[in-house]
């Protein structure tokens, strides 16, 4: 996403029209290959998961195919676990975290030595977003949130795919884990672009260092969020709130978790009405993390969402 665009594009004080959210989406750039990122590694994983396509972007149906990975040892009465990535499609590690899952999971046993995948339906959407991931976005091509999207009648392609996607299987979701993360760029690129299109001003935030997770407001599920947060403490730093007590402008529900009322704001967490539910934000950008470490962090955080269900349920 091009930088100062409250002063490239519209008029000061007024929201965008069709007109200038052409212009926006024409600025837009390709800067790396969702070809050779993530659907190369989605064919590789074909001899341990059923690869189904979904659906496909109109922007370029051919470039931008959706697709979700399913276990082979799928049966009716297994709950089913959900894993999302690239909702927003800028937010790397959600994506690659997802296919790590996926690349990891043959070989990755539960707490009672059983594979997820023969003590769950496994299903993994690795990149909800492929136009936005390409051109390191928040917004789809038509300057929408799809994380803010997810309801009747969506106007956000990624979002309506998904939802008809999950609806058309018609299994009991037990655990979603949405991945996202926060980054630097949240404050410099995204929030001024939001505040310039929908001329609502926008107040930047601290970002948190560290990693987090978002429940839902109406089922927070404590011990579930502080089971993942326990997890992923074994592979990075938790963010620790601000000195007023809250995480990007949220009461800090427990140690490294807020919540949110996701079926409210139309975000992938209120997709389906699963008992377990959690985002995660991982951040990039601070000193004591890498891109393999916000990866490692995702994975860890899936892996003890589920481990806490199989010790629990």
């Amino acid at each position: 996403m091009t930088d100062n665009l409250e002063c490239t594009i519209g008029t000061l004080g007024q929201k965008w029209d069709a007109a200038d959210k052409k212009k926006w989406f024409t600025l837009q750039t390709v800067q790396r290959s969702y070809q050779d990122e993530v659907i190369s590694k989605i064919d590789a994983l074909s001899s341990h998961f059923d690869i189904v396509q979904y659906g496909a972007l109109s922007a370029d149906e051919q470039r931008y195919p959706l697709f979700a990975l399913k276990s082979k040892q799928w049966q009716s009465d297994k709950s089913t676990i959900l894993v999302s990535g690239g909702v927003h499609g800028y937010e790397t590690s959600g994506v690659q975290g997802a296919l790590r899952f996926l690349e990891n999971e043959a070989a990755n046993l539960g707490s009672n030595s059983t594979s997820y995948g023969e003590q769950f339906n496994v299903l993994v959407v690795p990149c909800v977003s492929p136009w936005g991931y390409e051109t390191i976005n928040r917004w789809n091509p038509d300057a929408i949130d799809p994380n803010r999207s997810f309801y009747q009648d969506s106007p956000a392609q990624e979002s309506a795919a998904l939802m008809a996607f999950v609806q058309s299987l018609d299994v009991n979701i037990l655990v979603h884990v949405d991945l996202h993360e926060t980054t630097d760029t949240d404050n410099t690129v995204f929030r001024p672009a939001l505040s310039a299109r929908d001329a609502i001003e926008q107040k930047v935030w601290d970002i948190p260092d560290g990693f987090y997770l978002v429940g839902n407001t109406l089922n927070p599920q404590t011990e579930f969020q502080q089971a993942i947060i326990h997890a992923v403490e074994n592979v990075t730093h938790i963010a620790p709130a601000d000195d007023s007590g809250k995480l990007i402008g949220v009461d800090i529900e427990q140690f490294g978790v807020i919540n949110y009322p996701g079926r409210e704001l139309g975000l992938c967490m209120g997709l389906t009405n699963a008992s377990y539910v959690t985002t995660t934000e991982v951040y990039p950008d601070s000193p004591k993390s890498n891109d393999e470490n916000c990866i490692l962090a995702q994975v860890a955080a899936i892996t003890g969402a589920l481990d806490f269900i199989i010790e629990n349920n």
